[in-house]
């Protein structure tokens, strides 16, 4: 009953919302030319639900130059971009991913693709559920937790998923915005997350080895 109630009210207000921000997107989105060549969408693969990967839509806040798989390299930010991505407003496409199926409101954020090679037998489970535009580990501090906590609170997410829990995701989310708590992470911050993972990784095999002999 509630994934049936929560794709019913995702379908709902995904739509009444790209209704009342379809003006709003259509000046991001021209802005976004004006400001600097290139596409006014980004678009990138990221992990869905039971590990789906899905192309997940953004406003483009980079310049079109900018290689986002080169990590030793910062994003190059635009003018246009700092300011949609300090508002949040760039993640405003990812209404069309909730209409598709392929994303919620809430739920754990859909990561690049990177991330889910060096995941534990546990930590897999926040691939559960579908991702969210937000989720429990954006309403309690976002990018100021570690990857593991992020990780912990997806999974406690996944074990107690209710429509009221929902609700407080949600307002935790709009608290954390507005107080500008803990910024989209920059190419290093992602580097650093990976490289954690990978060694807790590598480490779980060890232990995995050792138990076997």
């Amino acid at each position: 009953m509630y994934e049936v109630l929560k794709r019913f009210f995702d379908l709902i207000f995904a739509i009444i919302l790209l209704i009342l921000f379809a003006p709003i997107m259509l000046l991001i989105a021209f802005a976004i030319k004006i400001d600097s060549e290139g596409p006014a969408f980004f678009v990138q693969v990221r992990s869905g639900k039971n590990g789906k990967e899905f192309n997940m839509y953004k406003f483009r806040s980079m310049t079109s130059n900018n290689d986002v798989h080169n990590f030793e390299v910062e994003n190059k930010l635009t003018t246009v971009g700092k300011f949609i991505r300090k508002t949040s407003l760039d993640e405003l496409p990812q209404l069309l991913n909730i209409l598709k199926g392929e994303m919620s409101f809430v739920g754990p954020r859909p990561w690049i693709t990177d991330y889910k090679k060096y995941f534990t037998k546990n930590q897999i489970r926040r691939l559960e559920v579908l991702p969210g535009i937000t989720g429990l580990a954006q309403a309690s501090g976002r990018n100021n937790l570690t990857v593991k906590e992020k990780i912990e609170l997806d999974i406690y997410y996944v074990d107690h998923l209710s429509l009221w829990m929902d609700i407080k995701v949600i307002i935790g989310t709009v608290k954390s915005v507005l107080s500008k708590q803990g910024a989209e992470l920059s190419k290093s911050g992602i580097k650093n997350e990976l490289e954690e993972l990978k060694e807790q990784y590598t480490e779980e095999q060890r232990n995995t080895a050792f138990q076997n002999i």
